[in-house]
């Protein structure tokens, strides 16, 4: 490899680790955000204005707060109280929390565009509450949504990268220590941006083709 840049095999494995840590870290946060933005999706879509003000305020703050402000936040305010975390601990819970507000909207959305003839329907034929959730809100509601779904796992995914502010050696991290080291910006940002592109278009099209299978 030194014959044509000035990376080394080693620096292959440095990259392969940046890239391994930006897919655990978008992972878990797809996965824990998009449970709780299921849940808190579902609270606001059968809950009275009181409550609804209330979640939707607590939400639109995490929206609104730019993530990289909000991963500084955190990191420093659980480190003056003397319980610090590890990059990776605060980068998770940062950013399944950040996941979980824009999923919640996605998932009320879907639970909402269900037709109210269609649930009651469901329980004319003798389903209780729970079954009609399961059966019916649930399955066509997720239907609706499942394009928006796709696209804010995308946006989690390249939001990761700022998760590097904190110390997480995640993709670009890695990437801005070798160009410190090898003064090789263009070449090594170009690499870092088809990694990016490898990670998420295969999401892209399999979301595509999970949506093909889900059509009525």
């Amino acid at each position: 490899m030194n014959l044509f840049t000035p990376l080394s095999w080693n620096d292959a494995g440095f990259i392969l680790t940046g890239i391994l840590n930006t897919v655990y870290i978008s992972v878990i946060a797809i996965v824990v955000g998009s449970l709780l933005g299921l849940l808190i999706g579902f609270i606001r879509a059968e809950s009275n204005k009181t409550v609804n003000v209330f979640l939707g305020a607590v939400l639109d703050v995490l929206r609104s707060v730019p993530l990289i402000i909000q991963l500084i936040l955190f990191s420093t305010f659980i480190g003056v109280m003397g319980f610090p975390l590890p990059p990776f601990v605060t980068g998770s819970i940062i950013l399944s929390l950040y996941t979980m507000a824009f999923m919640s909207e996605v998932f009320r959305s879907g639970f909402n565009s269900v037709p109210v003839s269609m649930v009651k329907a469901s329980r004319s034929l003798g389903m209780n509450y729970l079954q009609t959730v399961r059966y019916i809100r649930i399955p066509i509601g997720m239907r609706a949504v499942f394009p928006s779904w796709i696209g804010v796992a995308l946006s989690v995914i390249k939001d990761s990268a700022l998760v590097s502010v904190i110390g997480y050696m995640e993709l670009l991290r890695t990437a801005e220590q070798l160009i410190s080291r090898t003064q090789q910006p263009l070449m090594i940002l170009i690499g870092v941006g088809l990694f990016y592109f490898m990670i998420s278009y295969p999401l892209s099209r399999y979301g595509k083709y999970i949506e093909r299978k889900m059509e009525i």
